[in-house]
């Protein structure tokens, strides 16, 4: 296996009548030898052009990429010592999931026991033992995508890149199939970078995540550490499903204690007063405008309340909007006095009803604080 790293690395589209449209803003990335490295992003964010970099299939307009030591800008894919799994399955269909398997060692010209040996250790890894002799019509979307897979591992290159390679899955069969890949690089102890749009897929696979917006990377942490400590706004947002609640208001010291405040200022406008350690954080921030962010789950509902007597500072009564059952939790969309929207997870104990009004605590010593003008934590 392999480290690869990514130094300023650049790409520009070039444009008839003008400077040309950045794909890719100069960034530096290294990830370490046998790591799962996720790139995660919305659509246009750069991550697929990155790994096509990686790859070899987009051309570098800048900086280097290097693969164990090795600096490949100018290497072509095949000699790389890369394996790529696309989003689409690309296998011939003509063939059998064996002779998909062996196709690539066949141009290779490897003897035909190595071969016969590499597929069917790859076949026994991914479960496609009694698949060989089919064609891929004969399969479901799982099988064909592990076929695709399967097509990489025979290879055994230095690094592997999956490019959304579950995006044309079903819910369900999208679960088990993360699940096997996680199995796989347990197994393989392979360098992988992933790239996907699906912030669930990052961080239940991720041995680390990097986030990236616009060209840009905006964080590289463990998944724990990008939900519970986020750089920026948005990370904040980006990661969590459902997303992190803003909202918006100002500081104020009020009776010794550093109390937020909604924009809008009303009387009936959410009054929380921090913690003693965000609190500390923010002194700077005093009678300025701030971002706070809270979790869904950080936010408990009147059935919960009731054993927990909270601070009645941090309560609020609330409208409910909409109530998503999921099963063992429910996803609250509320609304303040001030017609803030914000989401409460909390537990199925009880139906809710949209127009119903409740009381909500919001735990502030889970609470974060950004700043409006750089989007940074506080």
């Amino acid at each position: 296996m392999a480290q690869v790293v990514l130094e300023n690395l650049l790409k520009v589209y070039p444009e008839k009548d003008g400077a040309g449209v950045k794909a890719v803003n100069g960034i530096g990335l290294t990830i370490q030898d046998r790591e799962f490295m996720v790139l995660v992003g919305p659509s246009g964010c750069g991550k697929s052009t990155t790994l096509r970099m990686i790859a070899g299939l987009e051309e570098i307009s800048g900086g280097t990429v290097a693969i164990d030591g090795r600096v490949v800008n100018d290497v072509p894919p095949k000699d790389r010592d890369i394996a790529m799994v696309f989003q689409n399955y690309a296998l011939y269909p003509h063939m059998t999931v064996y002779e998909n398997l062996a196709f690539g060692l066949k141009l290779r010209k490897m003897p035909r026991a190595e071969i016969d040996a590499r597929v069917r250790e790859a076949a026994a890894l991914l479960g496609l033992e009694d698949f060989l002799q089919r064609r891929p019509k004969a399969l479901s979307g799982g099988q064909r995508q592990r076929v695709a897979v399967g097509r990489a591992i025979v290879r055994q290159p230095k690094v592997f890149l999956f490019d959304e390679p579950l995006s044309n899955l079903d819910a369900k069969m999208r679960a088990t199939t993360r699940a096997e890949i996680s199995k796989l690089h347990a197994r393989l102890g392979a360098t992988m970078i992933y790239v996907t749009h699906d912030q669930v897929e990052a961080m239940t696979m991720g041995d680390r995540i990097c986030v990236m917006r616009g060209g840009d990377i905006m964080q590289v942490a463990e998944p724990l550490t990008l939900y519970h400590q986020p750089a920026n706004l948005f990370v904040a947002g980006f990661i969590g499903s459902p997303p992190m609640n803003f909202f918006r208001g100002t500081l104020h010291r009020r009776d010794g204690r550093l109390v937020f405040t909604e924009a809008d200022g009303s009387a009936s406008a959410l009054a929380l007063p921090l913690d003693d350690t965000l609190a500390a954080r923010a002194a700077a921030y005093v009678d300025r405008p701030v971002i706070l962010g809270l979790r869904p789950e950080d936010i408990h509902d009147s059935l919960t309340l009731a054993a927990s007597a909270p601070d009645p500072a941090l309560t609020a009564d609330v409208k409910i909007e909409i109530s998503e059952l999921m099963g063992a939790e429910t996803y609250l969309h509320l609304t303040t006095a001030s017609a803030t929207p914000f989401i409460a997870r909390v537990r199925a104990t009880h139906r809710f009803e949209p127009g119903q009004r409740i009381k909500v605590a919001f735990d502030l010593a889970r609470a974060h604080l950004f700043d409006p003008a750089t989007e940074k934590a506080v």
